[in-house]
Protein backbone atom coordinates (compact mmCIF):
# COMPACT_ATOMS: atom_id res chain seq x y z
CA UNK A 1 0.00 0.00 0.00
CA UNK A 2 2.88 2.36 0.71
CA UNK A 3 3.36 4.91 -2.04
CA UNK A 4 -0.05 4.29 -3.61
CA UNK A 5 -2.28 7.24 -4.47
CA UNK A 6 -5.98 7.15 -3.66
CA UNK A 7 -8.72 9.49 -4.83
CA UNK A 8 -11.99 9.56 -2.91
CA UNK A 9 -14.84 11.14 -4.84
CA UNK A 10 -17.24 12.04 -2.06
CA UNK A 11 -20.84 13.23 -2.26
CA UNK A 12 -22.69 14.09 0.91
CA UNK A 13 -23.92 17.43 2.19
CA UNK A 14 -23.25 16.82 5.90
CA UNK A 15 -19.97 16.28 7.80
CA UNK A 16 -22.06 14.55 10.46
CA UNK A 17 -23.32 11.83 8.12
CA UNK A 18 -22.46 8.15 8.04
CA UNK A 19 -20.99 8.72 4.58
CA UNK A 20 -18.66 11.32 6.06
CA UNK A 21 -17.61 8.85 8.73
CA UNK A 22 -16.93 6.20 6.06
CA UNK A 23 -14.90 8.71 4.04
CA UNK A 24 -12.94 9.80 7.11
CA UNK A 25 -12.21 6.17 8.02
CA UNK A 26 -10.84 5.55 4.53
CA UNK A 27 -8.61 8.62 4.72
CA UNK A 28 -7.30 7.63 8.15
CA UNK A 29 -6.64 3.95 7.45
CA UNK A 30 -5.17 4.39 3.99
CA UNK A 31 -2.96 7.30 5.09
CA UNK A 32 -1.67 5.25 8.04
CA UNK A 33 -0.60 2.59 5.54
CA UNK A 34 1.51 5.03 3.57
CA UNK A 35 -0.99 5.98 0.87
CA UNK A 36 -1.42 9.52 -0.38
CA UNK A 37 -5.14 10.24 -0.19
CA UNK A 38 -6.90 13.08 -1.97
CA UNK A 39 -10.60 13.84 -1.49
CA UNK A 40 -12.87 15.53 -4.01
CA UNK A 41 -15.70 16.77 -1.77
CA UNK A 42 -18.20 17.53 -4.52
CA UNK A 43 -20.68 19.55 -2.47
CA UNK A 44 -17.92 21.59 -0.84
CA UNK A 45 -16.48 22.23 -4.30
CA UNK A 46 -19.94 23.19 -5.57
CA UNK A 47 -19.12 20.91 -8.49
CA UNK A 48 -21.25 21.63 -11.56
CA UNK A 49 -23.41 18.62 -12.36
CA UNK A 50 -24.59 19.56 -15.84
CA UNK A 51 -22.60 18.75 -18.98
CA UNK A 52 -22.78 21.87 -21.16
CA UNK A 53 -20.78 23.92 -23.66
CA UNK A 54 -19.50 25.90 -20.66
CA UNK A 55 -17.14 22.98 -20.04
CA UNK A 56 -15.10 24.11 -23.03
CA UNK A 57 -12.88 27.20 -23.03
CA UNK A 58 -13.30 29.19 -26.21
CA UNK A 59 -15.22 28.37 -29.37
CA UNK A 60 -16.79 24.98 -30.03
CA UNK A 61 -16.56 23.27 -33.40
CA UNK A 62 -20.29 23.08 -34.08
CA UNK A 63 -22.46 25.41 -32.00
CA UNK A 64 -25.56 24.70 -34.09
CA UNK A 65 -25.46 20.98 -33.29
CA UNK A 66 -23.49 20.73 -30.07
CA UNK A 67 -22.43 17.16 -29.29
CA UNK A 68 -20.87 16.96 -25.85
CA UNK A 69 -18.70 13.85 -26.29
CA UNK A 70 -17.15 14.98 -29.57
CA UNK A 71 -16.63 18.59 -28.48
CA UNK A 72 -15.03 17.68 -25.15
CA UNK A 73 -12.73 15.21 -26.90
CA UNK A 74 -11.45 18.02 -29.10
CA UNK A 75 -11.16 20.31 -26.07
CA UNK A 76 -9.27 17.66 -24.09
CA UNK A 77 -6.83 17.17 -26.95
CA UNK A 78 -6.34 20.94 -27.23
CA UNK A 79 -6.10 21.56 -23.47
CA UNK A 80 -9.30 23.63 -23.50
CA UNK A 81 -11.49 21.85 -20.97
CA UNK A 82 -12.73 23.97 -18.04
CA UNK A 83 -10.46 24.20 -15.00
CA UNK A 84 -12.67 22.10 -12.71
CA UNK A 85 -12.69 19.18 -15.16
CA UNK A 86 -8.95 19.46 -15.79
CA UNK A 87 -8.25 19.36 -12.06
CA UNK A 88 -10.36 16.24 -11.51
CA UNK A 89 -8.74 14.55 -14.50
CA UNK A 90 -5.34 15.29 -12.97
CA UNK A 91 -6.37 13.62 -9.71
CA UNK A 92 -7.77 10.64 -11.56
CA UNK A 93 -4.72 10.26 -13.76
CA UNK A 94 -2.41 10.18 -10.73
CA UNK A 95 -4.54 7.79 -8.64
CA UNK A 96 -4.00 4.05 -8.32
CA UNK A 97 -7.37 3.56 -6.63
CA UNK A 98 -10.60 5.60 -6.82
CA UNK A 99 -13.29 5.21 -4.17
CA UNK A 100 -16.73 6.69 -4.83
CA UNK A 101 -18.38 7.40 -1.46
CA UNK A 102 -22.07 8.34 -1.58
CA UNK A 103 -25.63 7.69 -0.40
CA UNK A 104 -27.61 5.76 -3.01
CA UNK A 105 -30.26 8.05 -4.53
CA UNK A 106 -32.99 6.44 -6.62
CA UNK A 107 -30.94 3.26 -7.15
CA UNK A 108 -27.92 5.18 -8.43
CA UNK A 109 -25.45 7.94 -7.50
CA UNK A 110 -26.51 11.47 -6.50
CA UNK A 111 -26.81 13.96 -9.38
CA UNK A 112 -23.64 15.80 -8.38
CA UNK A 113 -21.62 12.57 -8.59
CA UNK A 114 -23.25 11.57 -11.88
CA UNK A 115 -22.23 15.02 -13.10
CA UNK A 116 -18.64 14.27 -12.09
CA UNK A 117 -18.79 11.07 -14.14
CA UNK A 118 -20.45 12.78 -17.10
CA UNK A 119 -17.98 15.66 -17.18
CA UNK A 120 -14.67 14.16 -16.00
CA UNK A 121 -14.78 10.85 -17.90
CA UNK A 122 -14.53 12.51 -21.29
CA UNK A 123 -14.19 10.79 -24.65
CA UNK A 124 -10.51 10.33 -25.42
CA UNK A 125 -9.40 10.70 -21.83
CA UNK A 126 -11.47 7.90 -20.24
CA UNK A 127 -12.59 5.80 -23.21
CA UNK A 128 -12.76 5.54 -26.98
CA UNK A 129 -14.23 3.15 -29.52
CA UNK A 130 -10.90 1.30 -29.62
CA UNK A 131 -10.15 1.57 -25.90
CA UNK A 132 -12.97 0.49 -23.64
CA UNK A 133 -13.96 -2.28 -21.24
CA UNK A 134 -11.02 -4.67 -20.66
CA UNK A 135 -8.92 -2.56 -23.06
CA UNK A 136 -9.86 0.77 -21.50
CA UNK A 137 -7.39 3.53 -20.60
CA UNK A 138 -7.66 2.89 -16.84
CA UNK A 139 -7.04 -0.88 -16.87
CA UNK A 140 -4.04 -0.43 -14.53
CA UNK A 141 -6.21 1.38 -11.96
CA UNK A 142 -8.72 0.09 -9.45
CA UNK A 143 -12.07 1.64 -8.57
CA UNK A 144 -14.95 0.82 -6.25
CA UNK A 145 -18.30 2.02 -4.98
CA UNK A 146 -18.82 2.57 -1.26
CA UNK A 147 -22.33 3.65 -0.40
CA UNK A 148 -25.24 3.69 2.01
CA UNK A 149 -28.75 2.52 1.22
CA UNK A 150 -32.10 3.64 2.57
CA UNK A 151 -33.45 0.08 2.42
CA UNK A 152 -32.46 -3.05 4.29
CA UNK A 153 -30.44 -5.77 2.55
CA UNK A 154 -33.45 -8.13 2.36
CA UNK A 155 -35.28 -5.59 0.20
CA UNK A 156 -32.43 -5.66 -2.36
CA UNK A 157 -32.44 -9.46 -2.69
CA UNK A 158 -33.53 -11.50 -5.72
CA UNK A 159 -36.95 -11.94 -4.10
CA UNK A 160 -37.05 -8.52 -2.46
CA UNK A 161 -39.25 -5.59 -3.38
CA UNK A 162 -36.31 -3.56 -4.76
CA UNK A 163 -34.93 -6.43 -6.83
CA UNK A 164 -31.45 -7.91 -6.95
CA UNK A 165 -28.72 -5.44 -5.94
CA UNK A 166 -26.41 -7.16 -8.43
CA UNK A 167 -28.69 -5.96 -11.24
CA UNK A 168 -28.88 -2.47 -9.76
CA UNK A 169 -25.08 -2.22 -9.72
CA UNK A 170 -24.50 -3.42 -13.30
CA UNK A 171 -24.97 -0.02 -15.03
CA UNK A 172 -22.59 1.71 -12.60
CA UNK A 173 -19.92 -0.96 -12.31
CA UNK A 174 -19.96 -2.30 -15.87
CA UNK A 175 -21.37 0.64 -17.80
CA UNK A 176 -19.15 3.31 -16.22
CA UNK A 177 -16.21 1.89 -14.26
CA UNK A 178 -15.40 -1.23 -16.27
CA UNK A 179 -16.25 0.61 -19.50
CA UNK A 180 -13.33 2.94 -18.80
CA UNK A 181 -11.12 -0.07 -18.08
CA UNK A 182 -11.02 0.06 -14.28
CA UNK A 183 -10.45 -3.11 -12.31
CA UNK A 184 -13.62 -2.94 -10.22
CA UNK A 185 -13.36 -4.01 -6.60
CA UNK A 186 -16.41 -5.43 -4.85
CA UNK A 187 -18.64 -2.65 -3.53
CA UNK A 188 -18.75 -1.68 0.12
CA UNK A 189 -22.44 -1.53 0.94
CA UNK A 190 -23.67 -0.06 4.21
CA UNK A 191 -27.21 -1.34 4.45
CA UNK A 192 -29.72 1.18 5.86
CA UNK A 193 -27.48 2.79 8.51
CA UNK A 194 -30.20 5.31 9.38
CA UNK A 195 -32.52 2.46 10.41
CA UNK A 196 -30.22 0.52 12.75
CA UNK A 197 -28.87 1.14 16.29
CA UNK A 198 -25.75 3.25 16.75
CA UNK A 199 -23.81 0.20 17.93
CA UNK A 200 -24.56 -1.57 14.64
CA UNK A 201 -23.35 1.48 12.72
CA UNK A 202 -20.11 1.32 14.68
CA UNK A 203 -19.73 -2.35 13.75
CA UNK A 204 -20.26 -1.45 10.08
CA UNK A 205 -17.49 1.14 10.22
CA UNK A 206 -15.12 -1.27 11.93
CA UNK A 207 -15.74 -3.80 9.19
CA UNK A 208 -14.88 -1.12 6.63
CA UNK A 209 -11.70 -0.22 8.50
CA UNK A 210 -10.65 -3.86 8.50
CA UNK A 211 -11.33 -4.22 4.79
CA UNK A 212 -9.39 -1.06 3.98
CA UNK A 213 -6.21 -2.56 5.38
CA UNK A 214 -6.02 -5.07 2.53
CA UNK A 215 -8.02 -3.24 -0.11
CA UNK A 216 -5.30 -2.79 -2.73
CA UNK A 217 -4.57 -6.51 -2.74
CA UNK A 218 -8.16 -7.62 -3.33
CA UNK A 219 -9.18 -9.57 -6.40
CA UNK A 220 -11.43 -7.50 -8.68
CA UNK A 221 -14.88 -8.48 -9.88
CA UNK A 222 -15.09 -10.61 -13.01
CA UNK A 223 -16.19 -9.12 -16.34
CA UNK A 224 -16.17 -10.83 -19.73
CA UNK A 225 -13.13 -9.60 -21.72
CA UNK A 226 -13.80 -7.52 -24.83
CA UNK A 227 -12.08 -10.05 -27.08
CA UNK A 228 -14.83 -12.57 -26.26
CA UNK A 229 -17.18 -10.47 -28.40
CA UNK A 230 -17.23 -10.26 -32.20
CA UNK A 231 -16.90 -6.61 -33.20
CA UNK A 232 -17.86 -7.37 -36.79
CA UNK A 233 -21.15 -8.95 -35.68
CA UNK A 234 -22.51 -6.30 -33.37
CA UNK A 235 -20.27 -7.23 -30.43
CA UNK A 236 -22.13 -10.48 -29.78
CA UNK A 237 -20.46 -13.26 -27.81
CA UNK A 238 -18.32 -15.40 -30.08
CA UNK A 239 -19.73 -18.90 -30.76
CA UNK A 240 -16.77 -20.59 -29.10
CA UNK A 241 -17.43 -18.64 -25.89
CA UNK A 242 -21.09 -19.66 -25.94
CA UNK A 243 -20.10 -23.29 -26.50
CA UNK A 244 -17.59 -23.21 -23.65
CA UNK A 245 -20.27 -22.06 -21.21
CA UNK A 246 -23.15 -24.11 -22.61
CA UNK A 247 -23.04 -26.61 -19.76
CA UNK A 248 -22.57 -24.06 -16.98
CA UNK A 249 -25.43 -23.48 -14.53
CA UNK A 250 -25.27 -19.69 -14.61
CA UNK A 251 -24.59 -17.03 -17.20
CA UNK A 252 -21.29 -15.17 -17.48
CA UNK A 253 -22.37 -11.99 -15.71
CA UNK A 254 -25.50 -10.15 -14.66
CA UNK A 255 -25.53 -8.33 -17.99
CA UNK A 256 -24.35 -11.13 -20.32
CA UNK A 257 -26.09 -14.27 -19.21
CA UNK A 258 -26.70 -16.54 -22.25
CA UNK A 259 -30.35 -17.00 -21.32
CA UNK A 260 -29.27 -18.72 -18.10
CA UNK A 261 -30.01 -17.74 -14.49
CA UNK A 262 -28.09 -14.68 -13.33
CA UNK A 263 -24.88 -15.59 -11.50
CA UNK A 264 -25.47 -14.88 -7.80
CA UNK A 265 -23.42 -12.03 -6.30
CA UNK A 266 -21.60 -11.45 -9.59
CA UNK A 267 -21.54 -7.70 -8.93
CA UNK A 268 -21.04 -7.89 -5.18
CA UNK A 269 -18.26 -10.43 -4.52
CA UNK A 270 -15.06 -11.29 -6.35
CA UNK A 271 -14.37 -14.84 -7.45
CA UNK A 272 -17.96 -16.09 -7.59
Amino acid sequence: MAGKKVLIVYAHQSPGSFNAAAKDAAVEVLTSQGCTVEVSDLYALKFKATATAEDIVGEVKNADHFRYAEETKLAWEAGKLSADITEEQRKLKEADLIIFQFPMYWFTVPAIMKGWMDRVLTLGFAYSHEKRYSQGPFREKKAMLSFTTGSHESMFSANGVNGDMNVTLWPLQNGILHYCGFQVLAPQIFWAPSHIPIEARGTMLEGWRTRLQGLMGEEPLSFTPLDCFDGEKGFQLKPEVCEKHATKEFGLTVGTHLGKPLPPNNQMKAGV
